[in-house]
C-alpha cells in the first residue's frame, strides 16, 4: 500500500442532522478516521449545510434520493483525495435512492452502500436481493480484473446466529431470513470476507439496535453493518484490525472500521 496506515470507518447516522444534534462532529472527531462513510442521511441536496459538508481536514462527497424526500443518502468524508468518484451503478432502478457511493483510490476501490431494507413488504424484499444482485455483479467486475476491493456499509442483514441477540426469534423477520442470509453466504464463496469476524471469530458485539425496549441498554442488538474486502487484500496482510465502536452514541447504529496498512 502506498500509505503506511489507514483508518476506515462506516457510519449509519440514522438521519445526519439528527445525529448532529448528537454530538455528531465530537464522535467524527474522535474516530479520527481517515475516510468516513456515512449512510442513511435523509438529506436533499438543498438541505446540505456548509457545516455538514465542510468538516475540517477533510472533502465530502453526497448522494441523495430523488424518490423520496428524508430518504435514504450516503456520504463520505475523506482525507486522502479519490482518483475518481462515481456514483450509483448507471440503473435507474437502483441509483434513484441515493445508496451508492464509489471511490478509486491508488490501492484499491471503496463502496459506501447503503443496502435497501426488506421489512415494509414482499415488494420492498425483493428489491434489497435484486439489489444485492446487481451491485455485487457490478463489484466482481473490478475484483475479477484484479482490483482490491473494500465494501463498507449497513447491509441490513444478520448474517449468522453469533450476529444478533434472538435468532430464533428473529428467523422470518427480513434482516435474518434464510434468502437473505444466503446473500451474504454467496458473497463469502466468490471471494470477499468479512472483516471484523476474519479479526475476531468468536466475538459477539452487535452494530445496531432498534431504540424500542431499552434495546442499547441491554444490549440486544444485531451485526448488520459491515466490511467487507476482496481476498486479495487479506492474502497481501493489508488488512490490520476490524473494530466496532460500541462507545459511540447518536443514532441506531454505531461506528464500525478497518485499520489497513504495509
Amino acid at each position: 500500500m502506498a500509505q503506511k496506515k489507514i483508518n476506515l470507518a462506516s457510519w449509519n447516522v440514522n438521519g445526519l442532522r439528527a445525529a448532529i444534534k448528537k454530538d455528531f462532529f465530537e464522535s467524527l472527531k474522535s474516530m479520527d478516521a481517515d475516510i468516513i462513510a456515512i449512510q442513511e442521511t435523509k438529506l436533499q441536496e438543498s438541505q446540505l449545510t456548509d457545516e455538514m459538508r465542510n468538516v475540517a481536514g477533510y472533502k465530502s462527497y453526497w448522494s441523495f434520493a430523488t424518490v423520496k424526500k428524508g430518504y435514504s443518502g450516503v456520504g463520505i468524508y475523506t482525507r486522502v483525495p479519490p482518483q475518481k468518484v462515481r456514483y450509483g451503478l448507471d440503473q435507474s432502478k437502483y441509483d434513484q435512492e441515493g445508496r451508492i457511493i464509489e471511490m478509486e483510490f491508488d490501492d484499491f476501490v471503496l463502496f459506501n452502500v447503503y443496502f435497501p431494507n426488506g421489512q415494509m413488504s414482499e415488494e420492498r424484499l425483493q428489491y434489497k436481493l435484486d439489489f444485492y444482485s446487481e451491485f455485487f455483479k457490478y463489484a466482481d467486475s473490478y475484483k475479477n480484473a484484479g482490483r482490491s476491493v473494500i465494501i463498507c456499509g449497513d447491509y441490513n442483514t444478520a448474517h449468522n446466529e453469533i450476529d444478533l441477540k434472538n435468532p430464533k426469534a428473529n428467523e422470518n423477520t427480513s434482516g435474518f431470513l434464510r434468502i437473505e442470509r444466503d446473500w451474504i453466504d454467496r458473497i463469502v464463496a466468490s471471494g470477499y470476507v468479512d472483516t471484523f469476524r476474519h479479526c475476531h471469530p468468536e466475538t459477539v458485539k452487535y452494530s445496531w439496535w432498534t431504540y424500542r425496549f431499552k434495546a442499547r441498554d441491554r444490549n440486544i442488538g444485531w451485526r448488520i453493518d459491515y466490511f467487507f474486502v476482496s481476498q486479495d487484500i487479506i492474502n497481501k496482510g493489508w488488512l490490520k484490525e476490524a473494530y466496532i465502536d460500541n462507545e459511540i452514541y447518536g443514532s441506531d447504529h454505531c461506528p464500525i472500521g478497518i485499520v489497513m496498512g504495509n
